[in-house]
């Protein structure tokens, strides 16, 4: 009897349950997310339980593309969802659909690459430089692609390259790219949300999982979107991808997870509990070195997540890139979802993503330095991720050396070596690092018919 009464009390340790200490006011709850592998810390936080340690009755549900989502947790078909950065900020702004949303966790770092076509690619190989074994050197710059896209603005042919959605990271890293090599990706203004005024390349948009057949169709030449759909393209032989976005910004925000406002401020305790859940979701992706990768591919390889093959989704999130057939090189930090505080939602990476807004006209009109810095705060919830994190370290699930407890919610500057374009960003200064790109709208800057003005 004694030593059924210990294992009882041993066993009581190890599961902790969070519900004695949080009171759920919702236990029932939908989430919504894309196919792609960055949904990862939803599918782990099922699989292994921890949405069910915390009282959680979850269930997940792909979405048919990022607009749906967005609708779904605004009208409360979905309660919270993996979103693009950019959707809670833009909707808070009113850029599009207005809404408060709000993100008490970041999902990840890095996870992106640009694909071209086959052909579009032979006709850059000439201006890429090649590494003593003949290899291209990476990472690629759009300068090689600009006499390519000359070229076909000679000839009268458009160039049309995907993106996943106008708020999302990879319209603004695919700008990003092209503008540092030279390329005018267009603007967007009030009257004109094509985003594609003075542009060299047209941008449109293409659902993630579309990416590779409608670039084996030749609609577009080329993309950015998240994996697996860069490795799809090598793996089918129909385009290389040129270059990752830990290359482009090393170690870059990516998605998020987005909830209503109202529903965190109606339910505390089950945004706490979710919280929590994520946090070890993604400290078992990147514990031990990665060595819960393999494991974690098998989750996403499964039809109800990305349902990709699993050597597809294996190229990337397990360390490596393959940029064209048999030229695998090792990329350890590729998808990274705990290391370096990935989770801790930092307000100088919503500010990132505000000046991409700005730089390309989708925000219209300058804004003040304290107004970035104020919609940040409404978006991004440090303080929330901080009490989560802190339950977790209480109940010896976390360490607490692991989160940044003393953070104002500002990163360090990006240093200029950590950027493609060798431009250092300092979230403090919003005005300041947009006065400093090339390539955008600066100051008082406006876009006025097809012209920048002021």
């Amino acid at each position: 009897m004694q030593r059924i009464a210990s294992i009882l009390a041993a066993t009581t340790l190890f599961v902790t349950p969070a519900m004695a200490e949080l009171e759920l006011e919702k236990d029932e709850l939908t989430f919504g997310f894309i196919k792609l592998t960055d949904m990862a810390p939803l599918a782990v936080a099922y699989e292994q339980g921890y949405f069910d340690d915390e009282g959680l009755f979850v269930t997940l549900e792909a979405q048919a593309n990022w607009k749906v989502l967005l609708d779904g947790v605004i009208d409360g078909q979905l309660d919270g969802a993996h979103m693009l950065a950019g959707q809670p900020l833009a909707a808070t702004i009113g850029y599009g659909t207005e809404a408060h949303i709000i993100t008490p966790f970041s999902m990840d770092l890095n996870g992106n690459g640009i694909t071209v076509s086959n052909q579009i690619w032979e006709e850059m190989k000439p201006h890429v430089p090649l590494m003593d074994d003949g290899r291209p050197q990476h990472p690629i710059s759009a300068s090689a692609l600009k006499p390519v896209v000359e070229k076909y603005t000679d000839e009268g042919k458009p160039f049309n390259m995907g993106m996943v959605f106008p708020v999302s990271t990879h319209n603004y890293e695919l700008r990003y790219w092209l503008a540092a090599g030279g390329l005018e990706p267009g603007f967007y203004s009030p009257e004109n949300i094509t985003g594609q005024i003075g542009a060299d390349v047209l941008l449109s948009v293409t659902p993630p999982p579309q990416m590779p057949a409608t670039m084996e169709a030749g609609t577009i030449y080329g993309y950015c979107v998240g994996e697996p759909w860069n490795q799809q393209a090598v793996f089918k032989g129909i385009g290389v991808p040129v270059i990752t976005d830990y290359e482009l910004w090393k170690n870059n925000p990516e998605k998020v997870f987005g909830l209503n406002a109202e529903f965190a401020e109606k339910y505390p305790n089950t945004t706490l509990a979710v919280t929590k859940a994520l946090i070890r979701a993604a400290m078992w992706l990147d514990e031990n070195d990665n060595a819960n990768r393999e494991e974690a591919v098998k989750i996403l390889s499964q039809p109800e997540y990305v349902g990709a093959d699993y050597d597809v989704i294996a190229n990337s999130m397990t360390g490596t890139f393959e940029y064209e057939k048999g030229d695998k090189r090792d990329v350890p930090d590729f998808n990274v979802f705990f290391r370096y505080n990935a989770t801790y939602p930092f307000y100088s990476d919503a500010i990132w993503y505000l000046t991409q807004m700005r730089r390309w006209g989708q925000i219209a009109e300058a804004k003040p330095d304290s107004w970035y810095d104020e919609v940040a705060k409404s978006v991004y919830k440090p303080a929330i991720y901080l009490e989560a994190a802190k339950l977790l370290v209480d109940e010896g699930l976390a360490d607490a050396a692991d989160f940044p407890w003393d953070s104002d919610g500002y990163k360090a500057p990006t240093p200029a070596e950590d950027v493609i374009d060798g431009i250092a960003y300092d979230g403090r200064a919003p005005n300041a690092y947009l006065d400093s790109l090339p390539i955008g709208l600066k100051g008082d800057q406006r876009v006025i018919g097809t012209e920048v003005q002021g």
